[in-house]
C-alpha cells in the first residue's frame, strides 16, 4: 500500500466532487475455479484499490458525503479460518492503513443501504463487471440484476475518471517497475524463441518471469506467429524459420500497476527484406506518434497523423494508391491498421475500461466515429500532463478482411489488391511503448526496450 495520506487525500477530493449522498464501493471476492476452496488468482477491483488500497477479498466501503463518514465493511477470520490460513490482521487494523477508523461486519452494509434506500438518499456506484457484485448491488439496493449498470452514477464515473486520469509520482514509479519486468519478458522472449518450439513454451516462460518478478501478468499474453489476429491468445502454433512473432505482453506490480509492451521480432534472428521494409514503416509511424504527443493535442489527431504516415509508406511500397489524405479520411488505411493508436493505462491495463470508453475517452466536443478502424480508438480527448497511454501502431495483412473488401470492391481507388494479395501470409507487426504526457511533450516510460531493426536482430540472434 501507499502511505495512508494518499488514500485519505484521494477520498477527500472525491467527496468534494460528488457533493452529497452515499458512495458505495464493492471490492472483489474470490472466484472458484472448480470448487469454492480452489479459486482463481485473486484480483482486487482497481477503483477499490485506488481509494482504499486493501488488497483482500470480501471487502466493501461506504462514504457518507453529507456526514463525512467513511466505513470499511468486512468480516474478521474465525479460528477455523486461521487453522488453514494462519493469523490474519483484523478488519480494523487493515482499514487503519487506509486512514479509516470505522469498520463494521458485512451484514451491516445491507442495513445501512436498506435504510438509505427507504430515506430516498442518492447512492452512487460505478458500473460492475463481476456477476457476483452485480447480484450484490441487486440485494443491497433492490435493483433488477439485468439493469444494475443502468443505474450506475454518471457523476461518480466522471469524478473517478478525472481523478484516475492523472498519475502521481508514486503511480508512475509503479508503472515503471512494471515496464522493468516487461523489459525482461520481451528480451527473454527474443532470445528464447527458436524454430521448432511451440508458442506456449515461450509464452509460459515469460509468464513465469512476470510471476517471479512482480504479481504476474497484467493481461493474457498475446504471443503468436499469426500477428494479423490482433488479440491472439492461442499459443498452440509451432514456430518455424522465417516467422515473425508478435509479443504483446505486460507485467503487473505487487501494487497492481500495469505495463503493456509489444515487440515484433524474427524467430530466426534476422528480418527478411520484406519484413524489414514493413517493420521500419511501423517503427517510423510509432516514433512519429510519440513526437506528436503534447498537452492540448487531441489523441484522435495523433492517431490520424500516424495513420497518414502508414498510408504514405504503403503507397510508396505499392499497396496503396491515389490521394492519401482522402484515403485516410475515407478509412481505406484501416485494411492494414484497423485499431486505435493506444489506450489509457494504470491500475488496469486498459485503464477504467469497465466505466465504458465513451464515459472517459470521449466528451461533448470529441465524439466517437462510426468508421471501421477509427471507431476502435479507445481514447480521443485532448491530452493533459500526467496521462499515461500506450502508443501501438501496426500493419497487418488479414486474409479474411482482404477477401471481404476486395469482394465488395471497396476502396479500389486507394488499394492495390493485386499487391496486397502477394502478402496474404505475411502476418502482422505491432510496436508498442507506454508514455506519460509531460508539460511540454511526453516521455517514454521505463528502460528502453530494443526496437530498432539492428537492436532487435542483435538480441534475437543471441539465443539461450
Amino acid at each position: 500500500m501507499f502511505n495512508s495520506k494518499i488514500y485519505v487525500d484521494r477520498r477527500n477530493h472525491l467527496k468534494k466532487q460528488i457533493g452529497s449522498g452515499l458512495i458505495l464501493f464493492l471490492g472483489n471476492s474470490e472466484a472458484p475455479m472448480n470448487y469454492s476452496d480452489n479459486g482463481y488468482r485473486f484480483r482486487q477491483d482497481s477503483t477499490f484499490l485506488y481509494y482504499f488500497g486493501l488488497d483482500f477479498p470480501d471487502f466493501a466501503a461506504l462514504i457518507d458525503v453529507d456526514e463525512n463518514k467513511e466505513i470499511i465493511f468486512g468480516n474478521d477470520f474465525s479460528l477455523d479460518d486461521t487453522v488453514w490460513m494462519g493469523p490474519q490482521p483484523t478488519v480494523k487494523k487493515r482499514a487503519a492503513k487506509s486512514g479509516i477508523q470505522s469498520t463494521a461486519n458485512l451484514d451491516q452494509l445491507f442495513t445501512m443501504c436498506g435504510n438509505a434506500v427507504k430515506q430516498g438518499r442518492k447512492i452512487h456506484f460505478i458500473p460492475q463487471y463481476r456477476h457476483d457484485n452485480i447480484l450484490m448491488i441487486h440485494k443491497l439496493l433492490g435493483l433488477a440484476p439485468k439493469r444494475v449498470n443502468e443505474y450506475a452514477s454518471t457523476k461518480l464515473i466522471k469524478a473517478v475518471a478525472e481523478q484516475r486520469y492523472i498519475k502521481s509520482k508514486e503511480e508512475l514509479d509503479e508503472i515503471e517497475k512494471a515496464i522493468e519486468i516487461s523489459y525482461a519478458m520481451q528480451t527473454t522472449a527474443m532470445r528464447f524463441a527458436k524454430p521448432g518450439m511451440y508458442e506456449r513454451e515461450v509464452a509460459g516462460f515469460i509468464e513465469g518471469l512476470a510471476l517471479s518478478l512482480g504479481n504476474g501478468l497484467a493481461f493474457p499474453t498475446i504471443f503468436s506467429r499469426h500477428g494479423e489476429t490482433l488479440h491472439n491468445h492461442y499459443h498452440g502454433n509451432r514456430l518455424k524459420d522465417g516467422d515473425l512473432v508478435v509479443n504483446d505482453s505486460g507485467a503487473e506490480t505487487v501494487m497492481h500497476y500495469a505495463g503493456d509492451i509489444t515487440r515484433t521480432f524474427p524467430v530466426s534472428g534476422k528480418f527478411t527484406p520484406q519484413q524489414k521494409e514493413i517493420y521500419e514503416l511501423v517503427l517510423i509511424s510509432q516514433l512519429t506518434a510519440i513526437s506528436e504527443i503534447k498537452p492540448g493535442r487531441n489523441f484522435k489527431d495523433v492517431h490520424l497523423k500516424t495513420a497518414t504516415v502508414i498510408a504514405e509508406g504503403l503507397k510508396a511500397f505499392g499497396f496503396m494508391k491515389g490521394n492519401i489524405k482522402t484515403a485516410v479520411e475515407a478509412g481505406a488505411h484501416a485494411l492494414f491498421f484497423p485499431h486505435g493508436l493506444g489506450h489509457l493505462m494504470g491500475l488496469d491495463v486498459h485503464d477504467m475500461e469497465n466505466f465504458g470508453e465513451n464515459n472517459f475517452g470521449y466528451d461533448e466536443k470529441t465524439k466517437r466515429s462510426t468508421q471501421f478502424g477509427l471507431k476502435y480508438l479507445r481514447f480521443a480527448r485532448p491530452l493533459v500532463p500526467g496521462i499515461v497511454l500506450t502508443v501501438e501502431p501496426g500493419i497487418y495483412f488479414i486474409p479474411q478482411l482482404i477477401d471481404k473488401w476486395q469482394g465488395e470492391k471497396k476502396f479500389t481507388e486507394f488499394i492495390n489488391y493485386k499487391k496486397v494479395n502477394q502478402y496474404r501470409s505475411f502476418g502482422g507487426i505491432r510496436i508498442e511503448d507506454d508514455i506519460v504526457v509531460t508539460k511540454k511533450g511526453c516521455r517514454v516510460l521505463g528502460k528502453p526496450i530494443p526496437k530498432a531493426v539492428e537492436d532487435v536482430e542483435a538480441v534475437a540472434s543471441d539465443k539461450i
